[in-house]
């Protein structure tokens, strides 16, 4: 499967039944009974630009949180149901399609202070181990690569479902979030309040609302 194909995908095509039932890991670390729908969804999938958001907030001059995303990214994810711990995703963004809704402050984000998009042009997230921490919630280790910076970062998900639209392609939902430092990353603009307090705060959350598709075998 190509990493940077947007192309529509070919609708889904039933799965054979698992040679190997899945499970789920409860709290106490117990194993629970097989789980047949998650099994179903193992295979390949991209993310629908369509319906999916890749965004951040960050607290601004202590007072406020402003929101941002990116509008062009490109993905490949591979879930396993069987055992979600082989599960793997990867997830390409564009530094210059930064939206905040304020076209002289994405300007600012997109320059030398922080993403410098010119020397810099994608953000990527390579995942490295998956690990169920509950039923529906995943715990997703991966590499996040800012400005020629790698550092691993841990990503929260929780599974929402899954359903078949009326075109005949397999939707499933995920929702994730992570929390960084952006001066780990050399995000390291650091203009003072009057009062003492940063203009920009450091940390900053990162928010996956993901809605994916099934795509045609590849891996």
């Amino acid at each position: 499967m190509n990493l940077f194909s947007r192309s529509t995908p070919r609708r889904a095509v039933p799965n054979a039944a698992p040679a190997v039932p899945p499970t789920r890991a409860t709290s106490a670390g117990a194993v629970a009974l097989p789980d047949p729908d998650l099994a179903a969804l193992t295979g390949e999938w991209i993310v629908d630009p369509a319906h999916s958001r890749i965004g951040f907030s960050v607290r601004h001059a202590m007072v406020t949180t402003v929101r941002g995303a990116f509008a062009e990214f490109q993905s490949r994810l591979y879930f396993d149901g069987r055992d979600p711990r082989r599960s793997r995703a990867e997830v390409l963004l564009s530094t210059a399609s930064v939206q905040t809704g304020v076209e002289q402050r994405d300007d600012h984000l997109m320059g030398r202070d922080f993403l410098d998009a010119r020397t810099y042009p994608h953000i990527r997230f390579a995942s490295t181990a998956v690990e169920v921490v509950g039923t529906d919630v995943y715990r997703m280790t991966g590499d996040l690569t800012i400005r020629d910076i790698t550092r691993p970062v841990i990503l929260d998900l929780t599974y929402i479902g899954q359903v078949t639209d009326p075109f005949g392609y397999q939707r499933a939902g995920f929702d994730g979030t992570t929390t960084i430092n952006r001066s780990e990353w050399g995000l390291t603009y650091n203009a003072r309040l009057a009062e003492g307090g940063a203009l920009v705060s450091e940390k900053v959350r990162l928010q996956f609302d993901i809605a994916a598709i099934r795509t045609a075998p590849a891996f």
